[in-house]
């Protein structure tokens, strides 16, 4: 009688070759999901800063995006990690009124993203009637949102708004 199978010694060689090639590939596949949760949420801020973009103009009135934790009221603290909101600006003041309508609402990054923005944007993002972002004293609005993950894996992005109010990405090999 012939019996077929496997002996625990090749058992064991296949375990410790399996164990070896999971080593090896599993550093590489954090570092794509941390680059493709990098990438996302770059994507999740760029499309709402045309979204607030093209309200401006479809509505001809202000449209802002603020940092927001709650959803329904502007922070001034924190980071645009917390979330942000899109919303028709009727009395130019960048901050959410009671009767200004609610465009957005972005829940808050996962909790290994950092995202800051520098003086100019800072706290909010608003744009004119004509498409181009402006602060509420009218000058003009332009500044670099950065994106970072707090391990460092998959670099970081900037997110680049222009004299114009265009958005642009800018991919960073670590955080500044």
């Amino acid at each position: 009688m012939n019996q077929s199978g496997v002996t625990l010694i090749e058992l064991m060689v296949v375990l410790a070759v399996s164990a070896i090639l999971l080593s090896i590939g599993i550093p590489g596949f954090a570092s794509f999901i941390g680059g493709s949760r990098l990438a996302s949420a770059t994507n999740e801020l760029v499309s709402s800063l045309h979204l607030a973009r093209s309200e401006a103009i479809k509505r001809n009135s202000r449209a802002a995006l603020c940092k927001s934790a709650s959803g329904v009221a502007c922070s001034t603290s924190g980071g645009w990690q917390q979330g942000w909101i899109v919303f028709h600006d009727v009395n130019n003041n960048a901050a959410l009124d009671a009767g200004e309508a609610v465009v957005l609402t972005q829940p808050a990054l996962p909790s290994n993203l950092i995202l800051t923005g520098n003086g100019p944007v800072s706290n909010y993002i608003s744009y004119a009637p004509t498409g181009v972002a402006r602060l509420v004293s009218g000058a003009w609005q332009f500044g670099t949102l950065t994106l970072c993950q707090q391990s460092d894996q998959g670099g970081a992005r900037q997110i680049v708004i222009s004299s114009t109010g265009r958005p642009r990405t800018v991919r960073l090999a670590s955080c500044p």
